[in-house]
């Protein structure tokens, strides 16, 4: 039995206000198209912190979504390399005022049905559209190929030891997290936010089933430690774990339209996805409005193919020791800046990923390890893996695997 209906038809309805939501809701509003969000909490700010490489903004999103901007960020292998390519953090706030939705219906309820044309409401009340568009995120990894961090918010001049203003760290792999050589790895990302503020955050990626959120706070104290660095522990903390292995859905029109990190954009190898659905934004409202499937523009067969091969990457990273994975970034950050860029960034370009992995693997030493990147040895390393357990009533003691929105 169908509740009642809001309003006429619209054509295009937008489940989940996100930034990606939020921003495919914009675009559509701007493109002339009558558009309907739905979300339980349309005007909550964003929690987490989300990053990205500023060529991969699009052009129409104004420059005061920008918080924190690193011309130059480190890597941290045996060496410190510098990627010559600025790097930014995203303002919540500034985003989400780039993005108004004053010409559109905005729901604010939570979504019971979502089909083609039509969305049902908790309250039985429906919303039809000529298209929807699904961008409600991911759901729990279990044990899937996943992403886990835990960040810690520090005031800059706690931090100066280690992170700068203007200066970050896409990767430290420095010994420095308490892990042995015989555990499963993690590397710190840290990076200023533009507040005051500066973000130390542990990162497992590629392990099945992720890294418990204990464990990578431990980590993370270890190596603030090992800078001098000591907390008081009431600083605010973020926790994200999510899969990286949710595929680009199959074209074909007439059927809802998975958006960003529920339609395939969450980068397999690096766990980011929201500059990249921006940037598709108006790729696929081109398509609804030329008639065409957007799933189709949106995925033509290079960028598939570069989701495929990104996978391999992504399995391969999964399995590595903490040496193996020193080893294997200190290769790649040798590969040339396309090459780079098509690893870390680039949604078609098959060539330069290709040539990426290939020479990233070639050059990978010792010689044996190959055979660990590639999978033909220890293909189940850290299976099932024991963690441990926080100990019991620890003022450092979180919840595990705290579910949060992907970057």
């Amino acid at each position: 039995m169908s509740g009642r209906e809001v309003g006429s038809e619209a054509d295009v309805c937008v489940v989940g206000l996100g930034p990606t939501g939020r921003a495919l809701a914009h675009r559509a509003m701007r493109a002339g198209l009558t558009v309907v969000a739905v979300d339980p909490r349309p005007e909550r700010l964003w929690g987490p912190t989300y990053s990205c490489w500023v060529d991969e903004l699009p052009e129409w999103l104004p420059q005061s979504a920008i918080a924190s901007r690193i011309e130059k960020p480190a890597v941290w292998t045996k060496t410190e390399h510098r990627i010559p390519r600025p790097y930014c953090v995203l303002s919540k706030q500034g985003l989400r005022d780039a993005l108004p939705l004053d010409d559109a219906t905005v729901i604010a309820a939570r979504a019971r049905a979502v089909e083609a044309h039509r969305v049902e409401l908790a309250d039985g009340t429906e919303v039809r559209a000529a298209a929807v568009f699904d961008t409600r995120g991911q759901g729990s990894p279990g044990k899937r190929r996943s992403a886990s961090a835990h960040g810690i918010f520090v005031d800059e001049d706690v931090a100066a030891p280690m992170v700068t203003p203007g200066e970050g760290l896409m990767l430290d792999w420095r010994a420095e997290n308490g892990a042995g050589p015989n555990e499963p790895p993690s590397f710190l990302y840290a990076v200023p936010l533009g507040d005051g503020t500066v973000i130390f955050e542990e990162t497992s990626l590629g392990l099945r089933g992720g890294m418990p959120q204990h464990e990578l706070r431990r980590r993370t104290l270890n190596r603030l430690a090992a800078h001098g660095i000591r907390l008081k522990g009431e600083e605010p903390t973020e926790a994200a774990h999510y899969p990286l292995d949710d595929r680009p859905p199959k074209a074909g029109l007439g059927q809802v339209i998975p958006f960003g990190s529920r339609g395939g954009m969450m980068h397999p190898i690096t766990g980011y996805c929201v500059a990249d659905s921006l940037s598709l934004v108006d790729t696929a409202l081109n398509a609804l409005q030329q008639g065409a499937d957007p799933i189709e523009a949106m995925w033509p067969w290079q960028a598939r193919l570069v989701y495929w091969m990104r996978m391999r990457g992504v399995y391969g990273l999964g399995r590595l020791t903490t040496d193996q994975s020193i080893a294997m970034f200190d290769a790649f950050f040798t590969r040339p800046p396309r090459q780079q860029r098509a690893l870390l960034s680039a949604h078609d370009d098959y060539t330069a990923l290709g040539s990426a992995l290939f020479m990233t693997v070639a050059t990978t030493w010792p010689f044996r390890w190959r055979y660990d990147l590639v999978g033909w040895t220890n293909r189940n390393r850290w299976v099932d893996w024991d963690f441990g357990r926080p100990e019991p009533g620890s003022r450092w003691e979180v919840p595990d695997h705290e579910d949060s929105p992907t970057p």
